[in-house]
C-alpha cells in the first residue's frame, strides 16, 4: 500500500511539471499575456502620436494658421506691417537666452511681434 501510495505521488508530480514549467505551462502563458499587454500599450502610445502627427499634417495641408505659427516660432519671422518687440529679463538678458533648468519663461519675457499699423502708408506723399 505504501509503495503504491509514493508511485501516485510520484506520477502526480511528473503530470504537474509540464502544467506548470514545461512548453505551455502557466508561468508561459503568464509572460505571453504580459507581453501582449505591454505591445498593446506601445501600440495605443504610437497610435496617440500618429494621430498627432496627422492633425498636424492636416493643418499645414489646410489652413495658414499652422504655417504662420511654426513660420513665427521656430524661423522668427513677421508679417508685413508688424513691429518686433524684444522684452528683456529682469537680468537684462534677451528672452533668447537659455533659461535655467526647471525655468519656464511668462509671457511677458518671450519674443513679441505686434501688429501695428505703420502711419507712413496713410500719409499722402508731397
Amino acid at each position: 500500500m505504501r509503495l503504491i501510495a509514493i508511485f501516485l505521488t510520484a506520477l502526480l508530480i511528473l503530470v504537474q511539471y509540464p502544467l506548470w514549467l514545461g512548453k505551455g505551462g502557466w508561468l508561459r502563458v503568464w509572460d505571453m499575456d504580459q507581453q501582449v499587454h505591454a505591445a498593446h500599450d506601445k501600440i495605443d502610445e504610437l497610435k496617440a502620436r500618429n494621430a498627432k502627427l496627422d492633425s498636424e499634417v492636416h493643418d499645414l495641408k489646410e489652413g495658414t494658421g499652422a504655417v504662420e505659427e511654426r513660420a513665427r516660432s521656430e524661423l522668427g519671422m513677421i508679417k508685413q506691417d508688424e513691429i518686433f518687440v524684444q522684452i528683456l529679463d529682469p537680468n537684462g538678458n534677451p528672452a533668447d537666452a537659455p533659461a535655467p533648468p526647471n525655468a519656464e519663461l511668462t509671457a511677458v519675457e518671450k519674443t513679441v511681434a505686434v501688429a501695428v499699423p505703420d502711419e507712413r502708408a496713410k500719409k499722402p506723399r508731397p
